[in-house]
């Protein structure tokens, strides 16, 4: 152990902190929090709200994958949103809900997992960092129940493994392990009947892609809060493949040809649903 560290441990110790950040911060200065303060009472203005993710597992890890849309009541407020994070090296984030909210519960939870490792010397056990990302959204609820909700999608191998894992959320915190694949989001009902239909087993990473972009176009053609792959402005989902080498994006490059064939392939097709 090095001289920072050394120094930085008791006084961790006598600050009263633990190896999670958020009950730190918790104890410390809660309203720091994204959902550390209290709401007026009063009508919620409209926010924008970001859908729809997907997953799925395939041979050798798992992926998530997002549109790049976000609505505010029946507008578009924003075209470019991300919507899928790497939580840490090995698992990812997906949102769906009040974007701003969100996005900061993203960032607390990445500083939770990297906080744990910094203070324990070791990552947390995927079913770990799963029960911790619950915790974060249940202490959510009370802006929840004021219409700021904030619904999850967690993804990833152990570490050295190439098994992936499926978690999803309810607004309560409740913790709910998937398998094969999973969608949230306004437009899951779609995608979700797509993943059903196009999945398999011991699918290799370039057909999961696929499957996962073909579905997000799916639950675009029903349902307006889902942006489908954007031809004019180059826009395509934003997609992460977890394996025992880590997490890692798909480039817009790997994406331009998928999103190009499923629409060829559709256009061929001519068919109205």
């Amino acid at each position: 152990m090095d001289s920072h560290h050394r120094g930085s441990v008791p006084f961790l110790e006598a600050a009263g902190a633990s190896s999670s950040f958020l009950d730190f911060v918790t104890a410390s200065n809660p309203a720091l929090l994204p959902f550390g303060r209290s709401l007026p009472a009063g009508q919620m203005p409209e926010t924008p709200h970001g859908t729809t993710i997907v997953a799925l597992t395939f041979a050798g890890g798992v992926l998530m994958a997002g549109d790049r849309r976000a609505t505010m009541g029946s507008m578009i407020a924003n075209r470019h949103i991300e919507k899928v994070f790497p939580a840490d090296r090995y698992s990812v984030l997906g949102i769906a809900g009040t974007a701003g909210i969100a996005i900061d519960i993203v960032r607390l939870f990445q500083v939770e997992l990297e906080h744990y490792e910094k203070i324990e010397g070791t990552q947390l056990s995927l079913e770990g960092k799963a029960n911790r990302l619950g915790a974060m959204i249940r202490a959510n609820l009370p802006m929840a129940l004021q219409g700021l909700s904030v619904v999850p999608l967690f993804a990833g191998v152990e570490a050295g493994g190439s098994s992936g894992r499926l978690f999803s959320y309810d607004v309560t915190g409740g913790r709910y392990a998937e398998l094969e694949h999973h969608s949230v989001g306004s437009g899951s009902v779609f995608a979700r009947g797509a993943l059903k239909k196009l999945w398999r087993p011991d699918m290799d990473r370039d057909t999961a892609v696929a499957v996962a972009v073909e579905a997000l176009v799916d639950a675009s053609d029903d349902d307006s809060a889902t942006g489908g792959p954007d031809l004019v402005r180059k826009l395509w989902p934003s997609v992460y493949v977890v394996t025992d080498d880590g997490a890692t994006r798909v480039s817009a490059e790997a994406l331009a040809p998928v999103v190009q064939a499923i629409m060829d392939r559709r256009t061929a097709e001519g068919r109205e649903a």
